[in-house]
C-alpha cells in the first residue's frame, strides 16, 4: 500500500517531489471510493484505515505536495462523514485525534483545506453524541470555540462566503446545547453581533443568532 511507507516520510524535506504526492494521492482517491461506499464502509472503520492518513493531516508544510496530500485525506474523511447514517463513523472519529487536525486545519491550512476540515467538524457537531462530545468539558468547547472565533475574525478580511456558512452553522448548532448556548452568549465575536455578515445571517439564522445575545 502506498500510504504506509510515505506517512513516516512527512517531514520537509522527504516529501519534496510533486509525482511523490500526486502517487499518494491517486491512492488516497480510491480510499476515498471504498470509504464512501455503503458495503465497505464499515470494513474501512473496523481495519482503522483513517488513522492511517493522521500523519498526512499532521503536517505543518504549506508547500503544494503537502497541501495536497491533506486536501485529499481531508476528503477520504469528508466521504466517511457524509453520508446519512453515520452515527458508527462519528463514534470512531470520536475516539481519536480527528477534532484537533482538523482545527488546527481550520486556523492555518488553504482556503479549501479550511472548507474540507470545517465540514468535517460540523458533521460531527450535528450528531448527537458529536455535540454531546463537545460540549462535555470546557477545554473541548473552548478548543472548538476559539478556532471559530479566529475564523470568523479572518473572515471580516477575506470574505470567503462559502466557508462564513460553515462556522455559522457551526456556531447554530452549538447554540443547541444549553451549556454552549450561554456560553456563547459571553464569547460569540462581534461581527457576528453586528451587521458585518448580514448576507450571511438571514431569516431563521438571524433569529437564532438573536436568542444567542446577551
Amino acid at each position: 500500500m502506498i500510504t504506509l511507507p510515505l506517512s513516516a516520510l512527512v517531514s520537509p524535506p522527504s516529501l519534496t517531489a510533486i509525482n511523490a504526492s500526486n502517487r499518494v494521492c491517486n491512492a488516497l482517491a480510491l480510499l476515498q471510493c471504498v470509504a464512501s461506499h455503503n458495503e465497505t464502509r464499515a470494513l474501512f472503520l473496523q481495519a482503522h484505515l483513517p488513522l492511517f492518513l493522521y500523519p498526512f493531516l499532521n503536517t505543518t508544510s504549506k508547500t503544494r505536495p503537502f497541501e495536497y496530500l491533506r486536501l485529499t485525506s481531508l476528503g477520504v474523511i469528508g466521504a466517511l462523514v457524509k453520508q446519512n447514517d453515520n452515527s458508527e463513523v462519528i463514534n470512531f472519529l470520536l475516539s481519536t485525534e480527528i477534532i484537533p487536525l482538523c482545527l488546527r486545519i481550520m486556523e492555518t491550512g488553504s482556503e479549501l483545506s479550511k472548507t474540507v476540515a470545517i465540514f468535517i467538524v460540523q458533521k460531527i457537531l450535528l450528531d448527537e453524541m458529536g455535540l454531546a462530545y463537545i460540549c462535555q468539558t470546557y477545554e473541548r468547547f473552548y478548543a472548538v470555540g476559539t478556532v471559530l472565533s479566529n475564523m470568523v475574525n479572518q473572515l471580516v478580511e477575506t470574505q470567503a462566503v462559502r466557508l462564513l456558512k460553515h462556522v455559522v452553522r457551526c456556531y447554530l448548532r452549538l447554540s443547541d446545547n444549553l451549556r454552549a448556548r450561554e456560553a456563547l452568549r459571553a464569547c460569540l465575536p462581534e461581527p457576528l453581533r453586528d451587521t458585518t455578515f448580514s448576507q450571511v445571517l438571514q431569516g431563521r439564522k438571524a433569529k437564532k443568532f438573536a436568542e444567542i445575545q446577551p
